[in-house]
């Protein structure tokens, strides 16, 4: 049997994914990054795609898909609307203190305990389904969580 080391056309179509694995840690660590610091983190799938993908962390700042052929998976679209809505906004936080710099400590402190809270309720909140965009239209695939 002869195998083909160069993969069709059809290994480069993300339509072929029925389902995508994810660690829900994955997923929140993302979000949180993205919101916390410079350049993005997604949960991403690279071809060769067939019908069970695994996704996982990665953080850019240059989006890199078209080289790559990777499809990204925002955090925020596998997290549940009403729990990313809810993560702590630190900078109205510190905007609404006076400019006491014990007072912004306290904040501080009281933000990282909040996003921990957070973490916890989003890492229970996956959805069931993500919207893949590919060159034929959205595409509706599984998310299944590992761990």
């Amino acid at each position: 049997m002869v195998e083909d080391d160069n993969p069709s056309a059809e290994d480069d179509d993300p339509s072929a994914i029925r389902s995508v694995a994810l660690s829900p840690e994955d997923a929140v660590d993302a979000y949180v990054y993205s919101r916390e610091n410079p350049g993005d983190a997604v949960l991403r799938v690279t071809p060769p795609f067939h019908g069970r993908m695994r996704a996982r962390i990665h953080v850019y700042r240059v989006d890199d898909t078209e080289l790559t052929g990777a499809v990204h998976l925002s955090p925020a679209a596998v997290i549940a609307d009403d729990v990313v809505a809810e993560y702590p906004d630190l900078e109205s936080a510190l905007a609404d203190a006076d400019d006491d710099p014990a007072e912004a400590d306290q904040i501080r402190e009281r933000q990282a305990e909040a996003v921990e809270d957070w973490q916890a309720r989003a890492r229970e909140a996956i959805v069931d389904s993500v919207a893949l965009e590919t060159a034929d239209g959205t595409h509706r695939v599984d998310l299944k969580t590992l761990g």
